[in-house]
């Protein structure tokens, strides 16, 4: 797989040349032989009730098999004994739709690697309920339940004496990566997809759903909630709502890992608002999240530092775990990719570029009159 490296300091843009596959030795990445994993219950702040999510952990017991959760072959043992220890956390925040365990390889190398990791099903915006799509309550409410999540860590006894709170970082796919990227400063406009729509119109995924918000608001009761203007009108409200249940930035998060962010929505200002150090993965065929509006816009406006690397020829659904076989008999449309596109072999460098990024931007610090 080629690599495109493009790394960003302060406002400039420097891309490197095109690198070969640089996945990282095994003995970089596996630190312990096995994974534990526990299910845990996380209290939605902006609607109430609960959300699932699984917690994921380094153990010295090694994994027998797979276990079998859902539709997911999860390469970790429920129950295992943790290596004691604070370790650094690592957040993940799923896609549109998505649930707490569509990136379970993702979050079984870290633990591997020596992290703890943390995932939940966002509240309205899952397979079971996506009623919450578009709304503020969702595009705002989705940092503030990360944070929620973290905060319900470090405040249980068992989780706590497990985490460093000095060291944790945030890891996303599509709007999990919007999320990933309000939760380290960046700031929203959603105005901006009109734009986008004049510019994509032949993406009628996103831009019929534009549509429909902008028919269902008529935010000054004046029946003009229709189309285009309706949206802006919807858009509006949706800035005006930002900070409505708190800020969407967390302090607590040191870094963040995006997989083919959701990003058209951030200008100039609402990027370089981000003062944490950021990676940017995409496939250079998304049809779903075009790079040239996302990822590849995104990139050049972040003035902290910014890895970007490309998956050549493949999708959206790409960054997705691997799936098992009757999670692709369900849900074939997220299971495929084009050809040539190898999902374990792509999954085997994301991995080991997340374990080497955070242990980059979360090692400890210096101790007290150290070099």
């Amino acid at each position: 797989m080629r690599v495109l490296k493009i790394l960003c300091r302060l406002s400039r843009w420097r891309p490197s040349l095109a690198l070969g596959l640089l996945v990282l030795p095994s003995a970089l990445l596996a630190t312990t032989p096995g994974a534990g994993i526990k299910p845990i219950q996380v209290v939605d702040p902006v609607a109430g009730g609960t959300m699932p999510g699984y917690v994921f952990y380094p153990s010295p017991q090694p994994v027998d098999s797979p276990v079998a959760i859902a539709l997911h072959l999860v390469d970790a043992t429920p129950d295992a004994p943790a290596e004691p220890g604070a370790k650094p956390l690592v957040v993940i925040s799923h896609g549109q739709g998505g649930e707490n365990l569509g990136h379970h390889d993702l979050a079984t190398h870290l633990a591997r690697a020596g992290f703890v990791v943390a995932t939940l099903t966002h509240a309205r915006d899952n397979p079971r309920d996506s009623s919450g799509a578009g709304t503020a309550e969702v595009l705002f409410g989705r940092p503030l339940q990360i944070q929620a999540l973290v905060s319900t860590l470090l405040d249980d006894p068992h989780w706590a004496p497990l985490i460093d709170p000095g060291r944790i970082g945030v890891a996303g796919f599509s709007d999990g990566g919007y999320t990933s990227l309000l939760l380290v400063g960046a700031v929203p406009r959603f105005d901006r997809y009109a734009g986008y729509c004049e510019r994509q119109p032949q993406d009628r995924d996103t831009c019929s759903f534009i549509e429909q918000l902008g028919a269902r608001s008529d935010i000054d009761g004046d029946g003009d909630g229709d189309g285009m203007k309706g949206f802006l009108a919807h858009a509006a409200s949706l800035d005006g709502a930002r900070t409505r249940w708190g800020e969407t930035a967390d302090p607590r998060i040191r870094a963040a890992f995006t997989m083919a962010p959701s990003s058209v929505m951030f200008d100039r200002e609402g990027a370089t608002s981000i003062d944490r150090p950021v990676f940017l993965y995409y496939g250079t065929k998304d049809r779903r999240l075009i790079p040239a509006e996302h990822a590849l816009h995104l990139a050049p406006l972040i003035r902290s530092t910014v890895e970007v690397r490309e998956v050549p020829g493949a999708d959206h659904w790409v960054f997705l775990a691997p799936c098992a076989p009757a999670l692709a008999e369900a849900v074939p449309e997220i299971c495929g990719d084009p050809p040539g596109v190898d999902r374990a072999a792509v999954h085997a460098q994301v991995n080991a570029d997340a374990v080497a990024f955070f242990r980059r931007t979360l090692a400890p610090a210096p101790a007290p009159g150290g070099p």
